[in-house]
């Protein structure tokens, strides 16, 4: 999402200070107008209209869906027009059960239970998620893992359950916190089920999300490879027991949820279908 207010796209940079987003700009414009470039030129060979400079997909004239919950939305900084329409989540019903081990039902008094996922191709950084777990392996908590391809390259502390893949959404609403990489899907489901997030961002999106949740207050935002191990520990434990945070949370989880994103998104494409046959009829 684009305005004046709205910091440059994929820069992570925060709302209440300007001062980099110029710089940020020029790199961009610099590492991505050849590429822009070879794309539109591509686009307009197919026969659509060109590109918005230094836009990669083009703007629908008829509605326009975005999935994003309203509390992290930019919503003061860039007034949509009225061909915007906002889905808070968009979660899918598909994943299978999961029976969680004992050790991860039965904690010991003041263990949480923290739900580690940090998607297909961070997981794959298989020193990073070694030092994840011999961080959180020292904790007094329980962590269920998504361990990715390379499953095989690491071991689990004995706090944790994880296997190469997990049906995230029938855990995440089992969980006390999340640690993510700040892919939309994990935010979004995350803030759907009314879930504190620890953000450790690799790449595109994921820093503009990370910043988001950072500078809303519904997470902590951490430099993915320059933390220090206390400052993980810490993070887990100021959200764990930040209490005006967990009520705020819940009031999230309840609008979100009452406002079904999926009705919002399936009410839309069905009224620009209704307005095409109409059109077409009158033809």
């Amino acid at each position: 999402m684009k305005g004046e207010g709205v910091p440059p796209t994929f820069s992570g940079l925060p709302c209440d200070d300007q001062s980099q987003w110029g710089d940020f700009k020029k790199k961009y414009s610099t590492t991505h107008r050849a590429m822009w470039e070879t794309f539109n030129a591509w686009v307009i060979e197919q026969g659509a209209p060109p590109l918005p400079d230094m836009e990669f997909i083009h703007t629908s004239e008829q509605a326009n869906l975005y999935v994003y919950p309203q509390e992290i939305d930019y919503t003061d900084q860039r007034p949509l027009d009225q061909t915007w329409h906002r889905m808070d989540s968009s979660v899918r019903d598909t994943d299978g059960d999961l029976e969680l081990p004992e050790s991860m039902k039965n904690r010991p008094e003041g263990s949480a239970l923290i739900y580690l996922s940090l998607g297909s191709l961070g997981s794959a950084d298989v020193d990073l998620m070694r030092r994840l777990v011999s961080i959180l392996g020292k904790t007094r908590h329980r962590f269920i893992v998504s361990k990715g391809p390379q499953h095989a390259s690491y071991e689990l502390a004995e706090n944790m359950y994880g296997a190469e893949f997990l049906p995230q959404i029938k855990i995440i609403p089992q969980v006390d916190l999340v640690i993510t990489h700040g892919g939309n899907n994990t935010v979004v489901e995350s803030m759907h089920f009314g879930k504190p997030m620890i953000v450790l961002p690799l790449f595109w999106d994921q820093y503009d999300n990370a910043q988001r949740i950072d500078e809303t207050g519904f997470g902590v935002r951490l430099a993915t490879y320059d933390f220090d191990d206390a400052e993980m520990v810490d993070a887990i434990d100021r959200l764990l027991n930040d209490h005006k945070l967990q009520d705020l949370l819940r009031e999230t989880k309840a609008r979100i949820q009452g406002n079904s994103g999926v009705k919002v998104g399936a009410d839309v494409i069905e009224s620009v279908g209704r307005k095409y046959r109409e059109t077409q009829q009158s033809l």
